[in-house]
């Protein structure tokens, strides 16, 4: 087979964001990613929701799906579970996975189910015109709230490591370079991985801008030293910082870079365990008599 480039994973559609946003970045990054692994488009599966960020899949080749809203990760658990074989990601964004799909979340990381999620991180609702989001800023004014978010925020980085995701990073849409490499660590880790990218909004976010993040940038592995990426409460003690840069944000550093990484059997090993003790069973009868309630 050719060797494939960016280009060879990018379909025929033309994305639709507005100019400037984030997820342009992204979609380069992916493609690229895809390109240095030299990935077969056809056993690469795109899974999304709903959102500014859930188009991506639209605009790559390969077999992908633009399902419900807050259900992408378990569509893509029953790809990955029937087609093992396949590389499945989920193109998702901070209301679509810690909104309404928040559900979904603990038990796809406990399970460390072998799929990447990568989760564009706006901090606002785009798609329907500027409602806050869970990743919005504590006063941070929408459509909905022009006296600003009161609801508090989420970390994305510690619920993901305290639900058991394998991997965790984060990584942001105005650094290519650092994009690319990190979505290539996901989907080339054998678990649940899962990649937060600060994805700026021009349209209605008008803080958290490319200008804002170039001062305010810091790589936790080459500048803070975060080395030990196995040690899941260093990794958390990185994650707790993240949320300095929300109660400072003319101050702290918005963080950058792998908090955890770490090796454990998959939700498919462990199924190939049972098989491989139980055996094949020939007599369906002796499967029935196996499930029978047991007289006391």
């Amino acid at each position: 087979m050719a060797v494939l480039t960016a280009k060879d994973y990018r379909s025929e559609v033309e994305p639709t964001w507005c100019a400037g946003c984030g997820d342009f970045g992204v979609l380069n990054a992916t493609a690229r990613a895809l390109a240095e692994l030299q990935k077969d488009p056809a056993k690469v599966v795109g899974v999304s929701g709903i959102g500014c960020s859930s188009r991506l899949p639209l605009f790559l080749k390969g077999y992908n799906a633009h399902t419900l809203h807050g259900r992408a990760i378990t569509f893509a658990i029953g790809v990955k579970v029937s087609r093992p074989d396949l590389d499945v990601i989920v193109f998702t964004g901070d209301g679509d996975m810690f909104s309404i799909g928040s559900g979904h979340n603990p038990h796809v990381a406990r399970r460390n189910i072998d799929i990447t999620i990568i989760m564009m991180d706006n901090k606002v609702y785009g798609l329907t015109k500027n409602q806050i989001s869970p990743t919005s800023r504590d006063g941070q004014p929408g459509s909905l709230t022009p006296y600003g978010n009161i609801d508090g925020h989420v970390n994305p980085i510690m619920y993901m490591l305290t639900f058991g995701a394998t991997y965790v990073a984060q990584t942001y849409a105005g650094n290519l370079k650092h994009m690319t490499k990190i979505i290539k660590e996901a989907i080339q880790h054998k678990g649940l991985s899962f990649v937060n990218i600060i994805s700026p909004c021009p349209t209605f976010n008008k803080f958290d801008s490319y200008k804002y993040y170039k001062n305010h940038l810091i790589d936790i592995n080459e500048d803070l030293g975060h080395t030990q990426l196995d040690d899941f409460n260093k990794a958390m003690e990185m994650a707790i910082h993240w949320d300095d840069n929300y109660r400072d944000p003319e101050n702290a550093k918005a963080h950058i870079g792998v908090y955890y990484k770490v090796e454990k059997p998959t939700y498919h090993d462990r199924v190939e365990e049972v098989k491989a003790r139980v055996g094949r069973e020939e007599n369906i009868q002796n499967l029935i008599d196996v499930c029978k309630p047991k007289a006391i």
